[in-house]
Order: structure tokens, then C-alpha cells, then sequence
């Protein structure tokens, strides 16, 4: 995404395998989650947002899910669901925050970590993410707000959730290209004040549209 230049819009698609590693008790998970890759902790956190979109937002992490419904020791999973993964930018520091709310838990008195049955250990899941360009491409608000119209959800997705990620910002894709190639300081900032964790990726689509649509209508008041 050259400065200046126009905004090609690209998806993704994600292969999900196994890594082999499972973790009976919170200790071994802990351990599962100091030692996996960065795209299992990305995967773990982030999957049910694209996977359940038209369902309500904020779902739980697969961990917290994990903790209350097989572990079943719920004041831990609230804390690693109520975890706010806008305000992180990197990967690394989501597995830092994961690794110190467990860590707190065993370390604290009285704790006594279990076995849960077997066939109900967690497993350690990995996605290999390919991206791809798609034929969509915008030179101004207009031509954006139609792409966006257009584009899957996986396009979505990809920019405003794993680009922060990918290049460790905080702001999206949409919002660097909107503040460095169009001067659209005020309306990239709109675009990083959503949260995106608290939308379904259809009706993120529907907000986004909408901003862009009452800067397209301000611009237009001006110039008559």
C-alpha cells in the first residue's frame, strides 16, 4: 500500500492444522501457551470473530472457553475473556497478558490444578494464513465505499483486524491509507476509535459505510 497511491483490497484464506500439543491441566497449558507459535495464540483469540460474524459480538477466546466449560474454574475464565484485544498490537504481548493472568491463578495459595477427563484436554490448533488480491481497488472516498460494499468478509477481516497485528500497529489498514494517501485525518481516526471486537464483521461493513458516506456528504455541502 504505496503513500499516495490508490487502495488495493485483498482477503484471506486460513488452513487450520493441528499442532500436536494438548494440555490436560492449567499448568500444561500454560506451558502450551509460553511455547506455541505466534499463529496458534492469534488463532486461539481471534478465530470466533470471523467464524461466528452474524452471531453476537465479543465471543469468549477458545482458552477462556476452555477454562469455564472443561476446567471449569469460571473467575479465571472471566478474566481471559474480559481481556480488550484492541488494546493490543502485538502478538506477543497477547501471549505475555495470557501467560501472567494464568500464571497469577497458580501461583496464588490454596490453588490445586486438576486433570480433566480424558478426551476433554485442550488442543493447540495453528493457521497458516494466504493472502490474496482481489480485483477491487480505490483512488477516493467514493470508489472505497463502493469496494467496501463489495468486498467478502474475509477482506474485512483481513484489514481491519490482522493488519494491526501483521505490522504491529494501531491502526488498521483503512485508516493508514485514508490518513496518508487522501489527508483523511479526521475520518481515519473515526475509523480506529470502532471496535471491532464489539461488531459483527457484517455490520462493522454497515459502520464503516456509513462514515464514509456522511464525510462523502460534508465534502459535497462544502464544495456547493
Amino acid at each position: 500500500m504505496a503513500k499516495n497511491g490508490p487502495f488495493y483490497f485483498h482477503t484471506r484464506q486460513n488452513l487450520i492444522y493441528l499442532t500436536g500439543r494438548k494440555a490436560k491441566n492449567l499448568k500444561e497449558l500454560l506451558d502450551g501457551i509460553k511455547e506455541a507459535p505466534s499463529s496458534s495464540i492469534y488463532y486461539h483469540t481471534h478465530h470466533y470473530l470471523q467464524q461466528h460474524e452474524y452471531l453476537s459480538p465479543e465471543p469468549p477466546n477458545d482458552f477462556a472457553y476452555w477454562i469455564k466449560n472443561v476446567y471449569q474454574e469460571n473467575v479465571l475464565a472471566e478474566r481471559l475473556a474480559s481481556m480488550d484485544l484492541r488494546t493490543f498490537n502485538r502478538l506477543r504481548d497477547i501471549r505475555l497478558r495470557l501467560i501472567e493472568i494464568i500464571q497469577e491463578v497458580i501461583n496464588s495459595e490454596g490453588f490445586a490444578d486438576r486433570n480433566v477427563p480424558k478426551g476433554m484436554e485442550f488442543h493447540f490448533m495453528k493457521a497458516q494464513t494466504f493472502i490474496f488480491p482481489t480485483k477491487n481497488q480505490a483512488n477516493n472516498l467514493l470508489e472505497f465505499k463502493e469496494s467496501l460494499a463489495k468486498v467478502s468478509l474475509n477482506s474485512i477481516y483481513f484489514h481491519m483486524f490482522e493488519s494491526r497485528l501483521r505490522l504491529e500497529s494501531d491502526l488498521c489498514d483503512f485508516s493508514i491509507w485514508l490518513r496518508d494517501s487522501l489527508g483523511e485525518d479526521k475520518l481515519a481516526k473515526e475509523f480506529s476509535s470502532l471496535d471491532p471486537y464489539t461488531h459483527t464483521l457484517e455490520s462493522l461493513r454497515s459502520k464503516i459505510i456509513k462514515l464514509i458516506t456522511k464525510r462523502i456528504e460534508e465534502a459535497a455541502n462544502v464544495n456547493n
